[in-house]
């Protein structure tokens, strides 16, 4: 009997959970704000809560096993492992106290390669073997898959490209580095370039907005109208992002590259610049065309069928 699986995505904001059919279906899902837990025992018997309501509200008496895509997800250790954007620190046994409470198999990976995967086995990027994926939101996440495998490293933590260093001495990390991706290329990170910009543009309509207020929607939707910070906001971001693009390259030579994440939704307000940026720095001796596409799942589906999946 083909029984189904839990799919779990758990980011800065949000942990999304869903109940996942052995077809590759979201059957159905709940989501809990990571930012409100600080404790890793309370949050972990929550999502057990969560899946345990998902099972019985949708008559399911058995499942296959957890995926959990986290931040800092280690696959041989099946921890988080001081994950920069959760307010929870140290090493969470989220594997072990799963299993034990639940009595199925659990395996843990970085929230990004579990979205890689899932657009390997689901969305855009199947049937190719090499393929990077970068997700943009709260942070800056990416996974690598090359021949075909899930790239881990030594220790579980290959692919965290979002605390590559882009700027030397730029802007302080919460991961304790200066000038990382993620600090120009995250939702934070666009808040912080439109507001330096706004220092010398004092008249702009965006500095009517209170600071906290700002987010990448409303200078998305303010560049559209043509306002020129805003425009000039999502330049620089592409120009930044698509220079980490070319670096990836380098060490990866993908079929294509995949971005997901809300930021993402600006389209080609921020696609075009990057596809320009990355068209200025990549090494020459890579001459096949590498797409940057956008992800063809639902940005929290990725995640979670991409976790489901792994299980399998």
């Amino acid at each position: 009997m083909k029984k189904n699986n839990i799919g779990i995505d758990i980011g800065g904001t949000n942990t999304d959970i869903g109940l996942v059919s052995a077809e590759g279906v979201v059957i159905a899902r709940k989501s809990l704000k990571t930012a409100q837990y600080f404790d890793t025992q309370l949050f972990i018997n929550d999502i057990r809560n969560v899946i345990l309501n998902l099972m019985l509200e949708n008559d399911i008496e058995e499942i296959t096993g957890i995926g959990i895509g986290a931040p800092c997800g280690n696959f041989y250790e099946g921890t988080i492992d001081d994950a920069a954007n959760l307010n929870f620190k140290g090493k969470t046994p989220i594997k072990a106290v799963l299993e034990a409470q639940l009595h199925v198999p659990v395996v843990v990976t970085n929230d990004a390669n579990a979205a890689v995967y899932g657009e390997m086995i689901y969305g855009g990027a199947k049937g190719m073997k090499d393929v990077v994926m970068f997700t943009l939101g709260t942070g800056v996440g990416s996974g690598i898959i090359i021949d075909g495998n899930l790239l881990y490293g030594s220790d579980g933590f290959a692919g965290e490209l979002g605390h590559s260093i882009l700027v030397p001495f730029g802007r302080k990390c919460c991961c304790g580095n200066e000038g990382c991706l993620e600090m120009y290329a995250s939702i934070r990170g666009i808040v912080q370039t439109c507001t330096e910009l706004l220092t010398h543009s004092p008249n702009n309509a965006l500095a009517k907005i209170p600071t906290e207020a700002l987010c990448p929607s409303i200078i998305s939707e303010a560049a559209y109208m043509g306002n020129a910070v805003a425009i000039e906001t999502y330049r620089k971001t592409g120009e930044w992002l698509g220079i980490a693009l070319a670096n990836a390259v380098v060490f990866s030579s993908p079929e294509a590259i995949f971005l997901m994440g809300g930021i993402v939704e600006a389209g080609e307000l921020l696609l075009k610049p990057t596809r320009e940026s990355f068209a200025k720095h990549k090494l020459f001796v890579y001459k096949n065309a590498i797409p940057i596409l956008r992800s063809k799942l639902s940005e929290n589906d990725a995640a979670i069928l991409g976790a489901a999946a792994l299980v399998v």
